[in-house]
C-alpha cells in the first residue's frame, strides 16, 4: 500500500474521519450488546433476546434502504449529507445510556444505522474525485484497514473501560456508570469528531454526473442465484464464503453470553470480541502467503472446514484463556477462507458478470448474518442453562455452547461440500497437504515478498517454449526491465553436467526415483544460486521448465506419485513457486514429429508423452489463477500476444500503467 496517500490532502482528512468513526462504531457495537445484557439483569433468556435485537436493528436497515441511500447520496451535497449523518449518530448514541430503556436502545440503534447508510455511499462516491487514479487502489486498501483494523482496538478499549470503570467513575463522579455507558459515549463523540473534520473539507463535490444503476436487493439475489446455479465452482465458492462469515458471526453473536457462562465479565467480552477480528486480520493478511504452495480452490474449502472444527472445539471449552486462543485460530482460518473466496471470484467470474456476482454475495452475506446473529441468541435462550455432573466433576454447558456446537457441525458440512464441489479431477490438495503447507509456510508468512517476477514456460517436446521465452525476454528488456533467462536442467554449471547425464542417450535407463532426485538436485542448486538471488534484486526471471516438469515427466510419465515428486521439489526449492506458469499445449505426436535428433526423454514412446500432457492439464485446472494454457499450434505471433497480455495483467509492479484503477 502506498502510504503517501495518507500523508496529506483531502483523502487523508476523510480517512482520519472514517478511521475514528469506524473505531467508535465497533466500540458502539460492543457497548450496545453489553448494555442490552446489562438491562436484562440476571435473566439468561431476556439477555439473549436483547442481544439478538441489537444485531437485527443494526443490519436490517441496509436490506431495505441500501439502494435508496445510494440514490440520495448521488443527488444531494455529499459533504453536508456526511456531516448531518454524523451529527445524527452523535446525538442518538449519546442518548442511549441517558434514556436507558430497551425500546430506545433499539430505536436509536436503528436510526443511527439509517444515518450510516447515507454516510457510506456519499464517502465512497467522493473518494474517486479526491484521489488520483494511480492511488485509488491504495486508497481502497486504506479504507479496509480503517474499517476492520479498528475492531481489535475498540475491543481493547472496552476491556480497559471494564477493568478501570470503578476508578473512572469515582474520579469523574459518574454514579452508576458502566463500561457499556462509557463505550457508547466514546462512540458518540467519535462521530462528532468526524462531522467536524468533514465540515472543513470544502473541496468535496456536491454531486456526481454519473447516474446510479443499482439493482434492488431482491433483484440482486435472484440474478445471483440464476448465475451460480449454472456453475459448480461458483456455487461452492458462494456457499463456502457464506459459511465462513456465518461461523464468525455465531461467535460474535454469542460472545457476550458465552463469557458470562464462563463466569467472566465485560473485560473478557472485549478480549474475546477482539480475538475474533484479530484472527480474521491475520488470516486475511498472512493466509494467502502461508498456503501459497497449494491451489486456492482446495485451500478455500479446507480452511472453512478447519475453522468449523475449532468452532466445535470452542463450544466444549470451559476455560477463558483456551477459548480466546481457539477464537484467534478460528478467525484465522475463516479469514483465509474469506479472502481466498473473494480472490477466486475475481479470477473465475467473467467481467460482465463480476459486479452482479459480488453484489449477490454481499447481499446474501447480510441476509445470512442477520439470521445468524438473530437466531443464535434465540436458540441459546431456548436451550437455557444446564449443569452436568460426572462423578465429582460439574460442567455447565448452557445454550451458547450448544448453539456453537451445532453451528460448528453445520459449518463443517458446508466446508466439506464446498471442498468437494470445487475439487477438480486430478491431484488436488488434501487436508494432509494443507497441514504441510501450514507448517512450511507459516515461517515464511512474515517474510517480505520477493521484489522480482518469476515466469516459467512448460509444455511437451517441440512446443516452442524456448522461442517464446526468448521473445518475452527481449520484449521485457525493451521496457527497461532486467531479465534473467534460464532453463532446467542446465541453468548452472552443475546443471549442465546433470543435463548431460539426464538427457544423453548413452546414459541409458535410469531408475525413475534416481532420475527424479537428479532433477531435484539440479533444481535445488538452480533456485539457490540463480533464481532467488535475481528475484531478491528485483529482476524478472524466465525459466524454461521448473517444478511442474518433474511432476509431469517423473510423476505421471514414469508412473510415480505426482505428489511425492511435488513434495521433493518443494523441499528442494524451499517452497519457491512461479508467479506465472505458461503451458504450451499440443498433441504429443505433433511436437515429437518436429524433432530430428531426439534425446533420451524425447525418445520415450507416445503414451509416455500423452501422460505428461494430461498431467500438465490437471496442474493448470487445479490453480487456474497461476497458469496460462495456450495452444501451441497457433502462430508464434498469436501466442506471444496472449503471453504479453497475461504478463502485464499479472504484474502490477512492473506494468502499473496497464492496471485498472480500482
Amino acid at each position: 500500500m502506498n502510504l503517501d496517500v495518507l500523508k496529506s490532502g483531502s483523502f487523508a482528512k476523510l480517512w482520519r474521519a472514517f478511521l475514528v468513526s469506524a473505531y467508535g462504531d465497533w466500540l458502539g457495537l460492543i457497548a450496545s450488546t453489553a448494555f442490552a445484557q446489562q438491562l436484562a439483569g440476571g435473566d439468561y433468556t431476556k439477555a439473549n433476546l436483547a442481544i439478538s435485537g441489537v444485531f437485527i436493528v443494526r443490519l436490517a436497515p441496509a436490506l431495505i434502504l441500501g439502494p435508496i441511500a445510494g440514490v440520495i447520496a448521488d443527488r444531494f451535497d455529499r459533504r453536508k449529507l456526511m456531516v448531518v449523518s454524523d451529527l445524527v449518530r452523535f446525538a442518538l448514541y449519546l442518548s442511549i445510556p441517558i434514556v436507558g430503556t430497551y425500546l430506545w436502545l433499539f430505536v436509536a440503534t436503528c436510526l443511527a444505522e439509517v444515518a450510516a447508510l447515507f454516510w457510506s455511499p456519499a464517502k465512497d462516491a467522493t473518494i474517486p474525485n479526491i484521489v488520483a487514479r494511480k492511488n485509488l487502489e491504495s486508497a481502497n486498501q486504506a479504507q479496509l484497514l480503517a474499517a476492520y483494523g479498528t475492531a481489535p482496538i475498540a475491543a481493547a478499549t472496552f476491556t480497559v473501560l471494564a477493568l478501570f470503570n470503578s476508578a473512572l467513575s469515582g474520579l469523574f463522579d459518574w454514579k452508576d456508570s458502566t463500561a457499556a455507558d462509557m463505550g457508547l459515549y466514546l462512540n458518540a463523540f467519535s462521530f462528532l469528531y468526524a462531522a467536524y473534520v468533514v465540515c472543513g473539507m470544502r473541496d468535496i463535490p456536491k454531486s456526481s454526473d454519473t447516474k446510479l444503476n443499482q439493482e434492488s436487493i431482491v433483484g440482486s439475489l435472484l440474478t445471483g442465484w440464476r448465475f451460480i446455479g449454472q456453475s459448480e465452482l461458483i456455487r461452492g465458492l458462494v456457499v463456502g464464503m457464506v459459511g465462513a462469515f456465518a461461523a464468525a458471526g455465531v461467535v460474535i453473536g454469542l460472545a457476550r453470553t458465552f463469557v458470562s457462562d464462563l463466569n467472566a465479565g465485560e473485560s473478557a467480552y472485549g478480549v474475546l470480541f477482539g480475538a475474533v477480528f484479530a484472527g480474521l486480520a491475520f488470516g486475511v493478511f498472512f493466509g494467502p502467503k502461508t498456503f501459497s504452495s497449494l491451489p486456492r480452490r482446495q485451500v478455500f474449502g479446507a480452511s472453512l472446514t478447519v475453522a468449523a472444527f475449532f468452532l466445535m472445539l470452542l463450544a466444549l471449552i470451559q476455560n477463558l484463556v483456551l477459548a480466546i486462543l481457539l477464537v484467534v485460530i478460528l478467525g484465522f482460518f475463516a479469514g483465509v477462507s474469506w479472502v481466498t473466496g473473494f480472490t477466486l471470484l475475481g479470477l473465475e467470474v467473467s467481467d460482465e458478470l463480476r459486479g452482479r456476482t459480488f453484489s449477490f454475495v454481499q447481499s446474501l452475506v447480510r441476509v445470512v448474518l442477520i439470521l445468524v446473529l438473530a437466531v443464535s441468541p434465540l436458540l441459546a435462550a431456548t436451550i437455557g442453562e444446564h449443569q452436568f455432573n460426572f462423578y465429582e466433576i460439574t460442567l455447565n454447558y448452557n445454550g451458547a455452547s450448544f448453539t456453537m456446537l451445532v453451528a460448528g457441525f453445520f459449518a463443517m458440512v458446508v466446508g466439506v461440500i464446498s471442498y468437494n464441489q470445487m475439487k477438480v479431477r486430478g491431484n488436488g490438495a488434501s487436508f494432509k497437504d494443507l497441514k504441510a503447507g501450514l507448517l512450511q509456510g507459516v515461517g515464511n508468512a512474515f517474510l517480505p515478498n520477493d521484489k522480482g517476477l518469476f515466469i516459467v514456460f512448460e509444455g511437451g517436446e517441440g512446443s516452442g517454449k524456448s522461442t517464446q521465452a526468448a521473445r518475452l525476454k527481449s520484449w521485457l528488456e525493451g521496457h527497461g526491465h532486467k531479465v534473467v533467462l534460464t532453463r532446467e536442467p542446465g541453468g548452472t554449471s552443475l546443471g549442465l553436467k546433470l543435463r548431460e547425464i539426464l538427457l544423453s542417450k548413452e546414459t541409458g535407463h535410469i531408475s525413475p526415483r534416481s532420475e527424479a532426485l537428479l532433477y531435484a538436485a539440479d533444481r535445488a542448486h538452480h533456485a539457490y544460486s540463480v533464481i532467488r538471488p535475481a528475484l531478491e534484486r528485483g529482476e524478472i526471471v524466465i525459466s524454461d521448465r521448473f517444478t511442474d516438469s518433474s511432476i509431469a515427466y517423473q510423476g505421471a510419465g514414469r508412473i510415480l506419485t505426482p505428489k511425492e515428486i511435488e513434495e521433493i521439489s518443494r523441499w528442494a526449492t524451499e517452497g519457491l513457486i512461479p508467479h506465472l506458469t505458461i503451458i504450451l499445449d499440443q498433441p504429443a505426436n505433433l511436437g515429437l514429429s518436429r524433432i530430428k535428433d531426439p534425446d533420451r526423454l524425447e525418445s520415450e514412446p507416445n503414451d509416455f508423452h500423452d501422460r505428461v500432457r494430461g498431467e500438465y492439464a490437471k496442474l493448470a485446472a487445479n490453480a487456474p489463477e497461476r497458469y496460462l494454457v495456450l495452444e501451441a499450434n497457433k502462430t508464434v505471433e498469436e501466442i506471444f500476444r496472449a503471453i504479453k497480455d497475461r504478463v502485464t495483467k499479472a504484474s502490477p509492479t512492473f506494468f502499473p500503467e496497464n492496471q485498472s484503477g480500482h
